[in-house]
């Protein structure tokens, strides 16, 4: 019997990148699966606080092992941002044509284009918390291209390839990105204290 773990997400997208990734190995629920439809305020400024507030809220109020992530784009010449703060860079949270557009305006005339894109999760089970993280290295293109994924997809290409994110399958995004990564190792650790 697979662990039933709630993402502590509303964000449709990861959801489905998740899933797909973990796929029977977990009875991954959302947060609409157990009614709730509270906005968890991310006041963190760290990807590690945000990710704790979330699963602590879950487990707090439901009382059921979860994980909440937190992720977000890092650009070597802008300091590390967006950072924290990728999903409102732009002023408008989940505005991502306009967060794209904000950081390829902030990058215009910089030869280093080193990004990393970072995953922090925070695991509540049986009442104690456990963190995983993954990190998937990369440049930003000049300009956007493909159209799956989300968020910075278009403008992140992956060390050792020459397509971005947005231009990958799900499966080939899912074989390397910074949240499978985050997740195998969550996957490990509830295989080892669930057999």
């Amino acid at each position: 019997m697979p662990a039933t773990l709630v993402f502590a997400t509303n964000n449709q997208h990861k959801l489905e990148e998740v899933a797909a990734k973990t796929g029977n190995q977990l009875q991954l629920l959302s947060l609409t699966d157990i009614n709730c439809t509270d906005d968890i305020a991310e006041t963190g400024t760290t990807f590690r606080e945000n990710a704790s507030i979330k699963s602590h809220y879950i487990f707090n109020k439901y009382n059921l092992n979860c994980f909440g992530d937190d992720s977000g784009l890092e650009v070597e010449a802008l300091n590390n941002e967006p950072g924290v703060y990728s999903a409102r860079y732009a002023g408008t949270h989940g505005n991502h044509e306009a967060n794209i557009n904000k950081v390829l305006q902030n990058l215009q005339g910089q030869s280093n284009r080193k990004a990393s894109f970072r995953t922090v999760i925070s695991l509540m089970w049986n009442g104690e918390e456990h963190f995983f993280e993954g990190t998937v290295n990369g440049t930003i293109r000049e300009e956007k291209a493909g159209t799956d994924g989300f968020g910075y997809d278009p403008i992140f290409e992956p060390e050792g390839y020459s397509i971005t994110f947005a231009e990958m399958t799900m499966e080939e995004k899912n074989s390397i990105s910074h949240r499978a990564i985050a997740m195998e190792k969550l996957i490990a650790f509830l295989k080892e204290k669930t057999v």
